[in-house]
């Protein structure tokens, strides 16, 4: 396990939060479970029939964790009704809204947007649209923004002269494909925010990225970089710093960055990225990963009122431990 995630897994047993996995029956989910409960990383809700799980967990220590059958739960004519206030004006029936609230993912959304949780984690057997869709519905944006996104949380080699005590955040990377410039402005704010919450980045310095510096090359995709940069540093409700356009080694190297950008307070110390499109970001994240031998966290969404986290379908017990405790930061 990486420095990184032993501090936010640190940080997350003192935060006490109430996670639930909405895919209780799936054999990772269980162990993990029994892990976050048994290190008190997080109070932990299984969905699912209590039968199946136990007879899965066979010598699996389970003391603690709660487990929830949304097929008979007290609670699902509640959560009927809020999902039908919630979406009638979008064609929600009552009839729709009772059979969508025995679905785990939709169940753990309501429990989240109830106060019953204070996120969510699923996608080991789902599909990311699976998982988003509800809570996009459900939960939807916070207020301030209106675009959901990613970022990967990336923790560099011991002793690494980028980042912020060896950790970076990318995004987005694995969300939107081709974001407007108000989708980057979010994406910038919603990217610091993960910084502070989740990485431990006390001062972000965000770095809108491009293939021009400063105007030294003039295309639409430089265009949009330089709208959304335009955009944030005419806000005067940001708590971080941020430029652009910048190319990567003016972001991140002082010495081409007192070349390409003198005076910028970000360029050649940024320790967050946004990339201009999920093309260059999914591939960056990658590159960077693989080359450099650099543990890449996520994708972690973001953006949302309240957190909802997505697994990979090939995830470990240990990354499902790791995405609860950074539900928990955030």
């Amino acid at each position: 396990m990486s420095k990184i995630m032993d501090a936010i897994i640190a940080e997350a047993k003192t935060r006490g939060k109430h996670i639930v996995l909405a895919e209780g029956e799936e054999m990772r989910i269980i162990q993990a479970a029994a892990i976050i409960t048994r290190e008190k990383i997080a109070k932990i809700t299984l969905l699912g029939d209590e039968r199946v799980i136990k007879a899965k967990a066979e010598d699996t220590d389970l003391t603690g964790v709660e487990i929830i059958n949304p097929m008979s739960s007290e609670k699902a004519e509640d959560y009927q009704k809020l999902l039908y206030e919630l979406r009638k004006e979008k064609g929600m029936t009552e009839e729709k809204a009772g059979l969508l609230v025995k679905n785990p993912l939709y169940y753990g959304c309501l429990m989240v947007k109830s106060g019953d949780a204070d996120g969510m984690v699923a996608g080991s057997v789902n599909a990311t649209g699976d998982v988003l869709r509800p809570a996009l519905q459900i939960i939807k944006s916070r207020p301030g923004i209106k675009t959901v996104s990613s970022c990967f949380i990336m923790g560099l080699p011991e002793g690494s002269p980028y980042g912020d005590d060896g950790a970076m955040v990318y995004g987005d990377c694995a969300v939107i494909p081709d974001p407007t410039a108000e989708q980057l402005v979010d994406i910038a704010v919603a990217s610091a925010e993960s910084a502070k919450q989740i990485a431990g980045i006390k001062v972000p310095k965000v770095a809108m990225l491009s293939f021009s510096t400063k105007g030294s090359a003039s295309h639409p995709n430089v265009a949009k970089v330089v709208a959304a940069t335009e955009a944030l540093k005419a806000r005067t409700d940001l708590d971080f710093d941020v430029d652009g356009e910048l190319q990567l080694d003016a972001a991140i190297v002082p010495k081409v960055a007192a070349i390409k950008a003198p005076g910028s307070r970000v360029a050649g110390n940024a320790n967050v990225l946004i990339f201009p499109d999920l093309q260059s970001g999914n591939i960056g994240y990658k590159l960077v990963q693989r080359f450099g031998n650099v543990d890449a966290i996520g994708p972690i969404c973001q953006g949302l009122a309240k957190p909802v986290n997505d697994l990979s379908r090939g995830c470990s017990v240990a990354d499902v431990v790791g995405v609860v405790a950074i539900t928990s930061l955030q």
